[in-house]
């Protein structure tokens, strides 16, 4: 007998009650959004869900894959979900320095910016003082290259430094000793 992957999954709400206005789980957000797009829940895919919600931040397709349990699914099915959740766009992808993606879930809330440590690659989410100067800017450029007429824009915007905590100390000079 052939088993099947395609699940109905326990913590799968198929809908809320309209009588309950509790928002709906981050899961059950990200199936609504396979089902809207016509995908199949599979457990794999569910398992890469939890996964990327279980990060909380951008993570490489290792690292969701390392968080798997090791019979959720292989290596080639994370890379062909992952892509296929960036069609819907359900994943942001970002970058290391070095090229390398990295995935955070995305449910709809307005895009979050990061600055990644080129020493330890550590990604921190920026501050929302500095995300709201951020994010006007953009709208300022969008409006413009819309009255050019662009249509569906969209944008990336990486930040990359080497975090205090990592940077390499400058040592000071040894004192000459006397002879």
């Amino acid at each position: 007998m052939i088993a099947s992957t395609q699940t109905n999954h326990p913590l799968v709400e198929e809908k809320l009650s309209r009588q309950d206005d509790r928002p709906a789980t981050p899961l059950n957000q990200a199936i609504a959004r396979l089902r809207a797009a016509s995908l199949r829940v599979t457990q794999p895919r569910i398992a890469i869900l939890e996964a990327l919600i279980k990060f909380g931040q951008p993570a490489s397709i290792e690292q969701i894959h390392e968080g798997l349990k090791r019979s959720a699914c292989d290596l080639v099915t994370v890379y062909r979900c992952l892509s296929a959740f960036e069609g819907l766009g359900l994943v942001r992808r970002s970058f290391l320095p070095s090229g390398t993606s990295l995935y955070e879930i995305s449910l709809g809330e307005t895009n979050r910016y990061h600055v990644i440590c080129k020493e330890s690659h550590r990604v921190e989410v920026i501050d929302p003082e500095t995300t709201a100067e951020l994010r006007a800017a953009l709208a300022g450029i969008e409006e413009k290259l819309a009255a050019k007429g662009y249509t569906n824009l969209s944008h990336v915007v990486e930040f990359f430094g080497v975090a205090q905590a990592t940077a390499p100390r400058r040592s000071s000079p040894r004192p000459e000793r006397a002879q």
